[in-house]
C-alpha cells in the first residue's frame, strides 16, 4: 500500500509579486530613491493583497514626506492611524503615540489601534503606558496574546512580569 502523496499548498502568484514589488519598493526606500520607491507603492496601494497594500501606503506617505510633497492631512481615524504607524516605522515614537492616541479618541475600542499603542509606548520607553493599551488590545481581540507573543516589539517588555502574567493569560 501507498502512502498518500501530501498535496502541495497553492500559491498565490499575485501574492507573491505583490510582496516582491513591495520589497523592491523598501529597497529603493532604504536607498533614498524616495521617487522610485513612491512610485512603486503607488501601485500596490490598490493591490489585492491587504497586508501589502496597507504597508505600501504607509510607505507611500512616507516616501511623499521626503519628497516634500505633502500628503493630505488626516482626517479620519484610519488616517491618523496609517500617519501613527508610518511614524511608528521611522522610529518617531512620540509623533506615532500623538498620532494614534488621536486615531483612538475618534474611533475609540479598536484593537489596532491600542495594540499599535502599546507597541509605540514600549518602543518609546513608556512601559506602564504600554501594559495598559496591551490589556486593552487583549481585552478587545484576545488573539493579540498570540502576536504580542511574538512580537519583537516587545522584546524591552519581555522580561517584566506584567508581560508574562498578560500573554499567558489562562485560557489564552
Amino acid at each position: 500500500m501507498m502512502s498518500p502523496v501530501p498535496e502541495r499548498p497553492q500559491v498565490d502568484v499575485r501574492y507573491q509579486n505583490a510582496i516582491k514589488n513591495f520589497e523592491m519598493g523598501v529597497r529603493a526606500f532604504q536607498k533614498q530613491n524616495y521617487d522610485k520607491a513612491a512610485e512603486i507603492f503607488e501601485k500596490l496601494v490598490d493591490s489585492d493583497a491587504r497586508d501589502v497594500a496597507q504597508r505600501a501606503h504607509v510607505h507611500l506617505r512616507l516616501c511623499r514626506q521626503r519628497i516634500g510633497r505633502l500628503a493630505p492631512p488626516p482626517k479620519s481615524a484610519d488616517d491618523y492611524y496609517t500617519l501613527g504607524v508610518a511614524c511608528l516605522n521611522a522610529h518617531q515614537f512620540g509623533l506615532a503615540v500623538e498620532h494614534l492616541s488621536k486615531a483612538d479618541r475618534m474611533k475609540p475600542h479598536q484593537d489596532h489601534i491600542q495594540y499599535a499603542l502599546a507597541v509605540s509606548h514600549a518602543l518609546g520607553g513608556s512601559p506602564d503606558k504600554a501594559f495598559t493599551h496591551l490589556e486593552a488590545a487583549f481585552a478587545l481581540r484576545p488573539e493579540n496574546r498570540i502576536h504580542a507573543r511574538r512580537d519583537e516589539d516587545f522584546q524591552g517588555l519581555a522580561a517584566d512580569p506584567r508581560f508574562r502574567r498578560l500573554i499567558y493569560l489562562a485560557g489564552s
